[in-house]
């Protein structure tokens, strides 16, 4: 089982929908994980450039670092450096980010977790979701970036600290953290363009702009059966069914080319649990398993697989209606 992150400080709950969409973890916890911030009424803290441990092995971009133990007392605001500036798009807090990490207690050097041995963290650089300590820190730091921090317990875990995890109330958190990638809203899917050649299926614009792509239904029965086809094919690992994705999406009714739900535009961004899209529609969650990260597809999803005689009550949803997605699968955890 994969093991969810100590820095997540809550897990928004929540499924796309026709009502909306939410932010949604699958991940497992081991029972030494998973703890919860305090919340917390601290100001923004002092960022100061140290002090700070030494990076003594691994110490490239993306390579499994090796820190020293702190030398005397920590700062008491939160110590920011940028080891290694990337040249990519700055992050910006609400952004959700992809990135491997460090994180050991500054007294001890003992870590207490780390990604690079698993899969890169997704998430997103807001109150409530992530420790104060990272939402202050890498705010402004650039795509390709590596940035060390040191954190103390009023932007950390507060003074309960994480028992289970060997973190006291009193700990300064040392981080190291290698800015993979980011996105936002006005983010899009970066795949090369595909050829749609079957008359008989909706066309999706290629627009790259983080603005809707246009989706053009034709005046013919929709199909019977499932159809997911790339529009943009990206380069990123296939999506399995047991993870998360995090999605710009389009969905609109065959029959009368009404939009029902959209992202783009919205300031938002979808983060859902391909199982759990399952229990809710499941054409999309079959249509975008095994589909590649980067990509944007269209998914054609008929009455059997999506909500059949059993619409969303007041909506532009009907009964027995066939529903059109155009999807940027962004990332994938």
């Amino acid at each position: 089982m994969r093991r969810r992150s100590l820095l997540l400080a809550a897990v928004p709950v929540g499924l796309v929908t026709v009502a909306g969409c939410g932010d949604n973890s699958s991940s497992s916890s081991k029972a030494s994980a998973s703890p919860q911030a305090s919340a917390s009424s601290a100001p923004p803290p002092k960022i100061v450039d140290g002090p700070l441990p030494a990076i003594t092995a691994g110490t490239k971009f993306d390579e499994k670092p090796t820190v020293a133990k702190g030398s005397g007392d920590p700062s008491k605001n939160l110590a920011v450096k940028t080891v290694i500036a990337g040249s990519g798009k700055a992050v910006a807090e609400n952004d959700f980010i992809q990135a491997n990490y460090l994180g050991q207690i500054w007294s001890t050097a003992k870590v207490f977790d780390q990604s690079y041995d698993r899969e890169p963290l997704l998430m997103q650089l807001a109150a409530g979701s992530i420790i104060d300590g990272w939402r202050y820190g890498l705010a402004g730091k650039k795509v390709g970036s590596r940035v060390l921090m040191a954190v103390p317990p009023t932007w950390g875990y507060g003074s309960s600290g994480n028992a289970q995890a060997g973190i006291k109330g009193t700990d300064t958190l040392v981080f190291v953290v290698d800015v993979l990638n980011s996105f936002n809203s006005k983010s899009s899917s970066t795949g090369k363009e595909v050829a749609q050649s079957d008359s008989a299926l909706p066309k999706v614009g290629t627009n790259t702009d983080g603005k809707a792509p246009s989706i053009d239904i034709p005046k013919v029965d929709p199909p019977k059966k499932l159809v997911s086809n790339y529009v943009l094919e990206g380069d990123g690992a296939e999506v399995k069914a047991s993870q998360t994705i995090l999605c710009q999406f389009k969905g609109e009714v065959w029959d009368s080319g009404k939009a029902f739900e959209q992202t783009y535009e919205s300031g938002r961004l979808a983060q859902f649990s391909i199982e759990q899209m399952q229990q809710v529609l499941k054409g999309l969650s079959q249509g975008l398993t095994g589909k590649k990260v980067g990509s944007r597809v269209l998914v054609v999803v008929p009455p059997d697989l999506a909500y059949g005689n059993n619409p969303p009550s007041g909506g532009v949803v009907k009964k027995g209606s066939t529903l059109v997605f155009s999807v940027d699968i962004l990332a994938a955890m």
